[in-house]
């Protein structure tokens, strides 16, 4: 089944979204040493989607994922998982918000260790509670209005100005048009958008660099030597605590508890039972 150019003409507004934060994540990516994941090819998948799996492997596929230590070969820790969408009308805004928080909290739960940054490109007609919602939630929006889309897809000779009673063959039309621009225009488009909204795109970059460009302030590590007791009250424990006995000889190390602090105020705690994950977790941040 063909299909409907109406639906197309969104997913080419969603397109152009991508194309003009790219950049965005792109140089902020190399200016920070860490490695931009998107649409296309990767050793490390079968596919072109960006997938990641959340703790009870369920499969989100989202448009950005910025790593630290990634590579074409090589899955890193996410720092940050940002997605993009486009709404034409506000009423079905508020679902798409949904839809976002739906794909990305799952996967910032599941990597709450080192705290990854959420984010949001969205486009065109917006509800002010749609993106109340993704922000108070932690994320950071990018938001290009409506009319500013319209403008920008004019200046490569496109008319997004449609409604509901524009005809399919007006929508293909604009749809062959995008079809048949050139890389060069392409990037003209994304260039376009960031001129509309200038002030979104950098309010956006100083949220990453808030979450993500934080420097260490102190490590606090705690060998854990012998073995936890079980207590049915309060009254045991406490008990436990008047009558224990330091062993004469130190017991083996049982656990790793380490914390780290950050100069923006994040706090990021993580337990091991080997030592060797412990250190591969904290040089992990060594870069930082």
């Amino acid at each position: 089944m063909a299909e409907a150019p109406g639906h197309r003409l969104g997913q080419i507004i969603g397109e152009a979204l991508e194309l003009a934060l790219e950049p965005v994540l792109s140089d902020f990516a190399k200016a920070n040493d860490l490695y931009l994941d998107k649409y296309g090819k990767r050793s490390t998948r079968e596919g072109p989607k960006v997938t990641w799996y959340d703790d009870k492997n369920n499969k989100h596929d989202l448009d950005f994922v910025l790593e630290r230590g990634g590579s074409d070969t090589k899955v890193g820790v996410p720092v940050a998982f940002i997605e993009s969408a486009w709404r034409r009308y506000t009423k079905h805004s508020k679902n798409k918000a949904q839809e976002i928080q739906g794909a990305v909290e799952p996967l910032i739960r599941k990597h709450s260790s080192v705290k990854p940054f959420g984010g949001a490109i969205v486009g065109g007609m917006w509800s002010k509670p749609s993106l109340t919602q993704l922000t108070s939630l932690g994320f950071g929006v990018c938001h290009i209005e409506y009319s500013e889309i319209v403008h920008a897809f004019r200046q490569v000779g496109m008319e997004v100005a449609t409604s509901e009673a524009t005809h399919d063959s007006e929508l293909q039309k604009e749809v062959d048009k995008y079809d048949a621009l050139s890389a060069s225009q392409k990037f003209k488009l994304g260039e376009e958008l960031r001129k509309c909204a200038p002030e979104e795109f950098k309010k956006f970059r100083m949220a990453l660099e808030r979450a993500i460009i934080r420097k260490l302030d102190r490590v606090l590590l705690i060998a854990m030597h012998g073995v936890s007791g079980n207590y049915a009250s309060i009254a045991e424990a406490v008990n436990a605590i008047r009558t224990y006995e330091p062993p004469a000889a130190v017991p083996e190390v049982t656990r790793w508890e380490v914390s780290m602090r950050f100069t923006n105020e994040d706090r990021i705690d993580a337990s091991f039972q080997d030592k060797e994950l412990a250190i591969d977790f904290m040089e992990s941040f060594a870069s930082k």
